[in-house]
């Protein structure tokens, strides 16, 4: 297969959707990890063709939504109170703070600005030297290499004026600790593609030794997700689990070493804020002492009161796949992508989003 149009192939979807029907004998929950699976199985319209036995629950795959709130509390501090040029991807912006989101900083003034890539940020720094330039470092795995490289870029030219604020997560520790919920009712995982483009397979064998439960890793497309499903459900129904990678046309079992490298040169394993669910221990990046004139926390003295989230949200709940966004009583009430009251309804990954812009009428 060379081309996109072949993962949406609609014979080939139906083949894949039969064979789940026949292989399908009782009831299963699986977790799709990334936000991006997430959009596909809802846009797609694939979670009303599945079986009634298989209940798909969305996990935290979406780094915007688990960015911890009192990170965007600083950034908006920084922002406004130290007159930084604040950078960050654009969904970012509306994500809402314990008082204001970014993008409603920058109604105030602030000088904050959406890039495609942190090395546009480096740039900024560079033309800029009486500016002092934050980029907002904020994702998995996948963005941890480019994030990590702007850092390395600044050093090379000897930037002094240009620091990370960094929300860098690990998704194989969050899985872990949804495993690990007392209510956690989740018998298989889908894993994230594209983290594992960069990080390999090797994290993931130790989950499926020690909870005794399918992984296979999926991409995003139709096709992807149905066969992904599919092998799943295969080995449920055998009474095994295996590490599959069903995503082998662009995961390899080493990943990237080379942005391994990358990573390793910036940042260093520690332990993470998820919003919605808590401290993680080990499930972040951090940036490396030796590297701390670039870390925007250690840059800047930013001491802000504790943040509080708003407590109509049911985000934490819907992150660890304990309930759908559309269970929550504020789900396209009080709750929309203009006005959100969590971060899962604003970002392009969220699932709160994706219900929203695809919903059933009924719901």
């Amino acid at each position: 297969m060379k081309f996109l149009h072949e993962y949406r192939n609609p014979a080939l979807a139906q083949q894949y959707l039969e064979e789940i029907h026949k292989r399908t004998t009782q009831a299963w929950t699986l977790m799709e990890v990334c936000g991006g699976q997430t959009h596909g199985l809802v846009k797609n319209g694939i979670l009303s063709l599945l079986p009634d036995q298989i209940r798909m629950v969305h996990g935290p795959g979406c780094p915007v939504c688990v960015t911890p709130l009192h990170l965007i509390d600083k950034a908006v501090h920084l922002a406004l109170e130290k007159e930084v040029i604040l950078c960050s991807f654009g969904d970012m912006l509306r994500v809402p703070g314990s008082e204001k989101s970014l993008l409603e900083a920058k109604a105030e003034g602030a000088d904050v600005r959406i890039l495609y890539s942190p090395l546009e940020a480096v740039q900024l720094a560079e033309a800029h030297p009486h500016r002092q330039v934050v980029f907002f470092a904020v994702g998995f795995e996948t963005t941890a290499p480019a994030n990590a490289l702007s850092v390395l870029h600044a050093q090379r030219k000897g930037l002094k004026n240009y620091a990370i604020l960094a929300s860098q997560v690990l998704v194989p520790p969050a899985m872990e600790a949804v495993i690990q919920d007392p209510e956690n009712i989740i018998q298989a995982f889908l894993a994230a593609g594209h983290v594992c483009t960069v990080m390999g397979l090797s994290e993931y064998e130790p989950l499926v030794a020690r909870y005794k439960l399918p992984i296979v890793v999926s991409g995003f497309e139709p096709i992807d997700l149905l066969q992904g499903i599919l092998m799943t459900i295969q080995q449920l129904e055998k009474g095994i689990y295996q590490l599959e990678n069903q995503y082998s046309r662009v995961v390899k079992p080493e990943g990237n070493p080379e942005a391994q490298k990358v990573i390793e040169q910036v940042f260093e394993v520690s332990d993470r804020e998820w919003r919605g669910i808590g401290l993680i221990p080990k499930s972040g990046y951090a940036v490396r002492p030796e590297m701390a004139e670039f870390d925007a926390l250690q840059k800047f003295s930013v001491n802000l009161p504790p943040a509080r989230e708003c407590p109509d949200c049911i985000a934490g709940q819907v992150l660890k796949g304990l309930k759908k966004p559309h269970e929550c009583s504020q789900f396209a009430r009080q709750c929309t992508p203009v006005h959100p009251l969590g971060a899962p309804m604003v970002s392009s990954e969220g699932a709160c989003a994706a219900y929203y812009h695809f919903r059933k009428p009924n719901w």
